[in-house]
């Protein structure tokens, strides 16, 4: 019996979820809390529609075609480790129809399922939100420690990977911030990319539907010139 899990949505042609062309699954579900998050909708795992493991695979392989060198299925979130198991399912499925994954995640979670999912993964985008503690557990609900210790394991075992971070306007739009990314990507060669993802806030009507306050509302967007700077940093 294929695994059954919860899903929020289904991009069938994503340009911003790994490498190439990606068929994004949105899993239901997340245990942060973070300030700058765009789809509170996926915070609550009750509010998503039930699927099965098989009937993902099946459908990313329709899109194959699109997928090129690079593309294939990227499983997101929410946070998808909190759906290890149906995660790995579909990605054992995946790539017996040599399509290629990735996952896209927080990094805030360890356990025996989890370990199971990552030889799967053939990339993870892996998401540090800060580079400081004290900001982890203010403004998204976890540490910076336990993060790291994803990325060790990541390291273990080889797993290409792409640090992300959004960049939020006073509270890690600094150069000392993005010195420390850096080290982190520098201290592990399993790092291979690090991308800056402006922080934004289209994402505000979903929060009135919601009846949710968003926490940044108030902090404005990073300017392009802000971002190109940032990146020289990086560079």
């Amino acid at each position: 019996m294929s695994k059954l899990g919860f899903i929020h949505s289904i991009q069938s042609l994503g340009a911003a979820d790994g490498p190439g062309v990606r068929f994004v699954v949105f899993l239901q579900g997340c245990n942060l809390r973070c300030g700058c998050c765009h789809n509170p909708d996926t915070w609550d795992m009750a509010a998503g529609q039930e699927a099965l493991a098989e009937d993902i695979a099946a459908k990313a392989e329709r899109y194959r075609e699109y997928f090129g060198e690079q593309g294939g299925i990227t499983i997101s979130g929410g946070e998808p480790l909190l759906q290890a198991e149906f995660a790995r399912e579909i990605f054992a499925l995946c790539k017996a129809r040599g399509i290629n994954t990735c996952l896209d995640t927080s990094g805030s979670i360890w356990n025996e399922k989890v370990e199971a999912l990552i030889p799967f993964c053939d990339r993870v985008l892996l998401d540090i939100k800060y580079t400081s503690n004290d900001a982890y557990r203010e403004y998204a609900g976890c540490d910076l420690d336990s993060v790291l210790s994803f990325l060790k394991e990541l390291e273990k075992r080889k797993i290409p990977t792409t640090l992300r971070q959004v960049i939020i306007p006073t509270l890690n739009d600094d150069e000392e911030n993005i010195l420390r990314l850096k080290a982190i990507a520098n201290e592990h060669s399993c790092v291979d990319k690090v991308e800056l993802l402006p922080f934004k806030k289209m994402c505000s009507v979903k929060y009135d539907s919601l009846g949710l306050d968003f926490r940044f509302g108030h902090l404005p967007e990073p300017s392009p010139t802000k971002i190109a700077e940032l990146e020289n940093i990086l560079k």
